[in-house]
């Protein structure tokens, strides 16, 4: 009897779900490549070249959440893979939010780092653009929800002009929680001024608006991604449409990964799940990866075997160390120290 209940209660693990997630490395896709018979990256308007190699943007895969809670098993096995790692579940999910609401976020997310990478490579490329930010949505109950809508244009916050959706975030965070963010919206052609009242979301002070950049370009860029959320793939995609506006292959035929949100002046910034990312590049050909300077401390410790790892922190620096590598003159770039 003792050792059936035994086995009962080990058989039960099974259905407790915990307040955890783990992540594990996702797959690659080459931007350089095709997906179901679609180019990744597309340019047209401006004279375009062939080109090799790969530019592969990496990706996590999370399990657990609102739908898809994990049992002590899973946390165990992740605890016993060097390449998963176990997190509070809230990490991925905000406490209250949906699994849709936050695929919805990352879609935005998403396809904002797509426009600012073309625009990045444009800009790189020596082309003028300019640049409306958009809201793309409010969250409910959030500070925002009654007075910004959806479709309003960002005019200004606190009286400086709303230049890209990374300067607007700057200056919500500049301001406590509790304070009024004085705000400048175009709707139907008028402006319109607001005061949200920044809300607290994990320390940080937020209105709760989606937004993506609106830009005039001189070049068009398509990008099929599948069905990928985040920001994080915003430097490789702007690699990838360089690569293609200029002559020659920039990566030299070399297996290239990376990581990296991308902002409107060519900053790199960090992202979530590096260790995971490596992994995952590692697991799909790649010999080299570049990696936000800002996740350093992540970085090492968790570099696979063959993998070599190279800290950028702009696209200007990004696009020097593929040159680099593509030169077989990579001894000096920077890399991440212990």
């Amino acid at each position: 009897m003792g050792v059936f209940l035994s086995v009962a209660a080990a058989a039960g693990l099974v259905f407790v779900p915990l307040p955890y997630a783990v992540m594990i490395p996702g797959p690659v896709t080459d931007t350089l490549g095709s997906l179901e018979g679609e180019r990744i990256v597309d340019v047209s308007g401006t004279e375009t070249y062939p080109t090799e190699g790969s530019l592969f943007f990496t990706t996590v895969r999370v399990r657990g959440g609102p739908d898809q809670r994990i049992t002590v098993y899973d946390v165990l096995g992740a605890w016993l893979d060097p390449s998963s790692e176990v997190r509070p579940v809230e990490d991925f999910y905000p406490k209250g939010s949906t699994k849709e609401q936050v695929q919805d976020e990352g879609a935005a997310e998403m396809e904002n780092s797509q426009q600012v990478a073309a625009a990045v490579a444009a800009r790189a490329l020596g082309q003028d653009v300019t640049v409306v930010v958009e809201v793309a949505g409010v969250q409910e109950g959030s500070a925002a929800a009654g007075l910004i809508e959806k479709g309003d244009e960002i005019v200004s916050v606190d009286g400086k002009p709303a230049t890209s959706p990374a300067v607007v975030r700057a200056a919500v965070r500049a301001h406590a929680v509790g304070d009024a963010v004085p705000i400048v919206l175009r709707r139907a052609g008028a402006e319109v001024s607001v005061a949200p009242v920044a809300k607290d979301n994990a320390g940080t002070p937020v209105i709760g608006v989606l937004m993506t950049g609106k830009y005039t370009l001189p070049l068009d860029v398509t990008i099929h991604a599948g069905a990928v959320g985040g920001p994080s793939a915003g430097l490789m995609f702007s690699l990838a449409i360089y690569d293609l506006a200029t002559p020659g292959a920039l990566t030299g035929g070399a297996k290239v990964a990376g990581t990296g949100t991308i902002a409107d002046d060519g900053t790199v910034g960090p992202i979530g799940g590096i260790a995971q990312k490596m992994a995952g590049a590692k697991a799909g050909g790649a010999t080299w990866f570049l990696a936000p300077a800002d996740n350093c401390t992540e970085v090492v410790g968790h570099i696979p075997d063959g993998l070599q790892v190279v800290r950028v922190d702009t696209f200007a620096t990004a696009e020097k160390a593929v040159t680099a590598i593509a030169a077989d003159e990579a001894q000096d770039l920077p890399r991440c120290a212990p």
